[in-house]
């Protein structure tokens, strides 16, 4: 019988269907003699049932009346050998993916035979076994409409209480190999993107409901070990270190865009599942606590993981409630979240519920807090150009556990390292950005841009609200008076109610307008310093550019001598290098970079992605950083020192 087999005849024929099905069905054992023919008659099939679904009808009528697929079935548990499983998984794949006729899709899912399929018993030690089975899975989940999957559910009363094809899939959700993971997960987002109601009630169902935390905490040990070849670079920078950060920012940004897709697909609770479980294992008990050196978290270095990390979630996951209330968490004391870190996390439950509750810090120390760490003094006159603001941050106050976050990114923006600052302005634009955020929450935080102050005002004049002049030119933002400003306690209840942490922030108490003076003073002082490199001073100068685009009326005469003595410094460095070892590509250089910095400031987005914190170069600040006769490191000292220059000509231009 094998032998006529090899019989030369036409292969795309109707016979030739009948002639390889016939011999399949006189299989009653398989094995090393047989196994070569039931292979190839499996592949064969695959073509020719692909080939007349294109051009005749009649092969995959043939090919229902033979009942082919359970022959396939009845073929699979007689093998004792994996190259059957293998072939079967690819024959059938290729099938899905081939036939367009809806008819053969029906049938394909009809009779429980894919579901039997999808849940035998592999052996799945073999890796291209399970390669095979995840693209089968995969085939399957292409083909999935509000018609077809509910060939693939089992339902009692109208409610799923079984689906194969996704309960299967989750399985190797977190499998080691990354093309295992990317299908598994091709598979979830055809699943979800049906949107069909009674599978979105069993997907958002116990114990189903425990993937999407488990998706967080998969993601929250990538960040970790983002966070170790961090630490490790800085320690020792090399070229091998840097090539793997690159891969797992590569990762970490993959399963953000993941998460977004998920979320895109309009599954209710879906979003708030993620949104809880991103807050309850990763930003409150591990971010937040991370922007000051803990030793009981599992991040004691990763300040700079942290911070891009806040801006990657901000950027990717569009979740109003979980933008809204990591702007809510910077307002509370560095210590709620450093007592939260503590907590245990892996047993939390994603509707409600906090083991570890931190408790409220008394109102002295709130009030001796805020005195000590940022004082700003904002007069009642109505002309912000007399303003006297003075910003009071020091050392100490920055590690202080009653410091709130928020003016911890302050304070790293006038004290920290270049990459520290680098980080803080990343966040703050990333928030500027968000589209998620309400305007009033921008406004607490002080980096409400001023073309939307002034757009706000106009609409609530237009619509009578109040006096149209008392409200456009009123120096006392609105936000408070119409109500809209309570926004941000909202959210600080729903951090209360949902989470378990409490706490009364004064910040709610001040004017709203001590915030945008505690921005202004920071860059200020940002732009004081010479210690930072030119590209991190543009990244704060497009923020400042966002916030006042149109004027220096909110600066005040403090403000401007400081930053008079900035520019007089910068330009008495760049005539020193008409002397240095340069002088001929001075002008070059100056009226290149003169166009880059303007483009910088004029652009929608900040000079710089988040990315580039994790990647810090390395600056010349002074004289002695050149080794003796080092032409290079001359020119790269002139060419920082032309960049700083340049951006102060532009600031004052």
């Amino acid at each position: 019988m094998w032998f006529s087999f090899w019989r030369s005849r036409d292969r795309f024929t109707l016979d030739h269907l009948r002639y390889l099905t016939d011999q399949l069905a006189k299989v009653q054992i398989v094995n090393e003699v047989n196994k070569d023919f039931v292979i190839e008659a499996l592949r064969s099939i695959a073509e020719l049932i692909t080939y007349g679904d294109q051009h005749d009808p009649s092969f995959f009528e043939f090919f229902m009346e033979k009942q082919v697929v359970a022959e396939f079935v009845r073929v699979l548990k007689l093998s004792r050998t994996v190259s059957i499983p293998l072939q079967l998984l690819q024959t059938v794949s290729i099938m899905i993916q081939n036939l367009r006729s809806e008819h053969a899709i029906y049938y394909m899912f009809s009779n429980e035979h894919m579901n039997y399929l999808i849940t035998y018993s592999f052996d799945f030690r073999n890796e291209e076994l399970l390669s095979y089975y995840i693209s089968f899975l995969r085939a399957i989940s292409g083909k999935l409409n509000k018609n077809t999957i509910s060939l693939l559910v089992k339902t009692r009363n109208d409610e799923v209480v079984s689906f194969p094809l996704y309960v299967e899939a989750i399985r190797f959700a977190f499998h080691e190999e990354n093309m295992i993971r990317t299908a598994v997960r091709t598979v979830t987002l055809n699943v979800y993107h049906v949107g069909d109601e009674c599978v979105n009630r069993y997907i958002t169902s116990a114990p189903h409901t425990e993937y999407f935390s488990n998706l967080v905490s998969f993601f929250r040990n990538q960040c970790m070990d983002l966070n170790r070849l961090v630490s490790e670079t800085l320690k020792n920078p090399g070229p091998d270190s840097t090539s793997a950060i690159v891969a797992a920012v590569d990762e970490i940004e993959d399963n953000l865009y993941y998460f977004s897709d998920v979320i895109s697909a309009g599954i209710p609770d879906v979003g708030r599942l993620i949104t809880d479980s991103i807050l309850m294992l990763l930003i409150f008990p591990m971010l937040l606590p991370s922007l000051r050196i803990v030793d009981t978290n599992d991040m004691q270095s990763g300040v700079v993981t942290s911070l891009y990390l806040l801006c990657c979630i901000l950027r990717i996951v569009k979740i109003k409630d979980l933008a809204n209330t990591i702007v809510a968490a910077l307002f509370y004391p560095l210590e709620t979240f450093t007592r939260f870190s503590r907590g245990k996390v892996n047993g939390y439950i994603s509707d409600r519920g906090l083991t570890s509750v931190s408790q409220e810090p008394d109102d002295d120390n709130i009030a001796k807090c805020n005195a000590e760490c940022l004082t700003v003094n904002v007069p009642q006159s109505s002309s912000s150009s007399g303003l006297d603001t003075e910003s009071i941050m020091s050392e100490d106050n920055c590690s202080s556990s009653n410091l709130a976050l928020r003016e911890v990114l302050l304070a790293y923006v006038t004290k920290g390292d270049d990459v520290q600052v680098l980080g803080s302005l990343s966040v703050l634009a990333t928030l500027l950005q968000t589209k998620e955020l309400d305007e009033s929450m921008l406004d607490r935080l002080g980096i409400l841009p001023q073309r939307k102050q002034h757009k706000k005002q106009l609409l609530q004049a237009l619509v009578g609200e109040a006096s149209g002049e008392e409200q456009l030119f009123s120096s006392e933002n609105s936000l408070m008076r119409d109500g809209s400003g309570c926004e941000p306690g909202v959210y600080l209840e729903k951090i209360k109610e949902q989470y378990g942490l409490s706490f009364l922030s004064s910040d709610f108490l001040m004017s709203p307008r001590v915030p945008r003076f505690q921005v202004l003073d920071a860059l200020v002082s940002l732009f004081c310093r010479s210690n930072i490199s030119a590209e991190t001073l543009w990244d704060g100068g497009w923020l400042l550019r966002q916030l006042l685009p149109y004027s220096e009326a909110e600066f005040n005469s403090h403000h401007l001598e400081l930053l008079q003595v900035s520019y007089k410094n910068s330009a008495t460095a760049l005539v020193k290098e008409v002397r240095g070892f340069w002088p001929d590509l001075l002008i070059t250089v100056l009226c290149n970079e003169w166009r880059k910095c303007k483009r910088a400031m004029e652009s929608s987005y900040p000079p710089k992605e988040p990315k580039c914190i994790l990647f810090p170069s390395q600056m010349l600040s002074s004289e002695e950083d050149i080794p003796e006769g080092s032409s290079f490191a001359a020119g790269e000292k002139m060419h920082e020192v032309v960049k700083v220059c340049t951006y102060f000509c532009l600031l004052f231009s």
